[in-house]
């Protein structure tokens, strides 16, 4: 889709003399403390969530390379980022192992002082775990919608063998990747039998499983309340075969509710932006594949930075943009979710990450 850009003004951007780096907030409080960074449009799975064939079929209208934020672009904004709060970067897509050497853009952001994280659908992960971890990545994040090959061929929708994600967190585990998260997005009636085979396959992996509510991300998947299934309902399944008992976030703002089991066999996670809205202490901001700054996942507009870098601005004007934009943020979607915002024309995920 083409995104609805908001031109960044010198004026608006300014950052008050003097004000430390690591107060930077936004209008409700909350400070910016993970970058995520979608490094490609494009990927080989066409999940029925994310991006359906319906939409993205053989013609769709991927950004051509000359539209992409190059490495050195990125390494410029995230150089800022960091300088003013930010802890974690996540690399993102599309499928972003598709991205021509991403292994060099890892190598420079680990010389930032922060956790690099990746987000991937693991099918080129077992080829690339090596190269990502000597690079300087710390961890990763597989999807997997669903242990069932069937199940999870319906989900990617391009036929693709669970076996090969399998073996890609495996790799990943191996080479010091660790601990893997694994996401499964759960939709009702499509993949929520999945949930107590995903459970029991990665007890004791030392892997930590998660599960997300479906969203409606974007305007492409054809989202409804009723294919929700709330996060209590599914540790409620799991707890039924093997007890969970509450565990303490790891931090403020993490996304994901924890739960332990009570036998000691490792953890799993919840992700609820539908039944349960933690805009509240919402940390993240998302750069898009060329150069488009969004203060939520599901903004219908982004603010450029591209023009900045490309129009020849200096670091303190980036600097500044940076600081304003996110001064400015006042983002809430989740807590003011009905089904006329559900309906609203948005980003869609595969163009800023998850």
């Amino acid at each position: 889709m083409t995104a609805r850009i908001i031109p960044i003004t010198m004026a608006a951007a300014t950052t008050p003399v003097g004000e430390p780096a690591d107060i930077l907030t936004d209008t409700r409080g909350r400070r910016v403390r993970d970058l995520r960074i979608s490094v490609t449009d494009r990927c080989n799975f066409r999940c029925v969530y994310c991006m359906p064939k319906t939409v993205f079929g053989r013609d769709y209208p991927f950004l051509p390379r000359k539209d992409l934020l190059s490495f050195e672009e990125i390494m410029r904004i995230a150089r800022h980022f960091v300088d003013q709060g930010v802890e974690k970067i996540r690399i993102t897509g599309g499928e972003p192992l598709l991205r021509k050497h991403i292994e060099n853009l890892i190598e420079q952001l680990a010389t930032l002082p922060v956790e690099i994280t990746l987000t991937t659908n693991g099918s080129l992960l077992k080829q690339k775990a090596r190269d990502l971890k000597n690079a300087g990545l710390h961890r990763v994040t597989v999807s997997l919608d669903g242990l069932d090959d069937e199940i999870f061929k319906r989900m990617n929708d391009v036929d693709y063998p669970v076996s090969d994600v399998l073996d890609g967190i495996e790799a990943a585990g191996a080479v010091g990747l660790a601990p893997v998260k694994v996401n499964c997005v759960v939709k009702r009636g499509t993949n929520d039998n999945q949930i107590l085979p995903l459970a029991r396959h990665f007890r004791n992996s030392g892997h930590i499983l998660r599960f997300i509510e479906y969203m409606d991300v974007g305007s492409s998947n054809g989202w409804c309340m009723d294919e929700v299934l709330p996060s209590a309902e599914i540790v409620q399944r799991i707890s039924s075969e093997f007890p969970l008992a509450v565990a303490e976030s790891n931090y403020t703002g993490e996304v994901a509710e924890r739960w332990r089991y009570v036998d000691g066999a490792g953890e799993i996670g919840v992700i609820s932006s539908v039944t349960h809205a933690f805009c509240s202490t919402c940390t993240r901001i998302r750069l898009s594949t060329e150069g488009k700054l969004y203060t939520c996942l599901f903004a219908q507009s982004g603010h450029d930075l591209r023009a900045l870098l490309r129009e020849g601005n200096n670091d303190d004007a980036l600097r500044r943009a940076i600081a304003g934009i996110w001064r400015q943020r006042d983002d809430r979607y989740s807590e003011i979710r009905t089904a006329a915002t559900a309906a609203v024309r948005k980003i869609e995920m595969s163009y800023i990450g998850g």
